[in-house]
């Protein structure tokens, strides 16, 4: 049985999940997923694709969504340390537009599982960060969507790195608002 904290957020279904891991003089041990521990927890979802990104200082990515194949997003940082963050697009939602962030990183052994009808996107905080995700849909390029990083609607409080701007795709610099998407 794994040793899991799962934390609830204030929004429905977006939880916070901490590791213990096993450790002594020759390194560690853990696991980072186990079905019957996070049924127990009311998550109850199927991977059937797993993704790694590798970035640098300074870099956002997001805000991403899949539209009409929603992915539920279970997410950590194995190197470095990002701040990663989720919105609720849930229509009739009572939380939608809300927004949730967390630091991931190697160190804190942190994991975000970020439901399907959300946005999500992180900050990469050290020189470089490797983040790997497992998702409950097959990415769908077709099926895009976003929303700018820095939507006032919205008001992610990002830990901008004093002095700089984030690295942004050229796709991201041009993302639009939520309130000119349609759901």
């Amino acid at each position: 049985m794994g040793r899991f904290k799962f934390t609830e957020t204030g929004i429905d279904g977006l939880t916070v999940i901490d590791i213990e891991p096993f450790g002594d003089s020759r390194g560690y041990f853990m696991e980072t997923y186990n079905r019957e521990d996070f049924v127990k927890a009311g998550l109850d979802m199927n991977f059937v694709q797993n993704n790694e990104s590798k970035s640098t200082r300074g870099v956002l990515r997001g805000l991403h969504f899949q539209k009409k194949f929603p992915q539920g997003k279970l997410v950590r940082c194995v190197e470095g340390k990002v701040f990663d963050v989720a919105v609720d697009l849930r229509p009739g939602s009572k939380t939608f537009g809300k927004w949730y962030g967390v630091i991931l990183s190697e160190s804190n052994f942190r994991e975000f599982y970020i439901p399907e009808g959300f946005a999500h996107g992180f900050y990469v905080l050290t020189d470089v960060a490797k983040f790997e995700y497992q998702v409950t849909n097959l990415y769908h390029p077709e099926d895009e969507g976003s929303i700018f990083w820095n939507d006032p609607k919205i008001g992610i409080d990002w830990p901008i790195i004093e002095g700089t701007q984030p690295l942004l795709s050229d796709k991201d610099m041009k993302n639009p608002l939520l309130d000119e998407i349609e759901f």
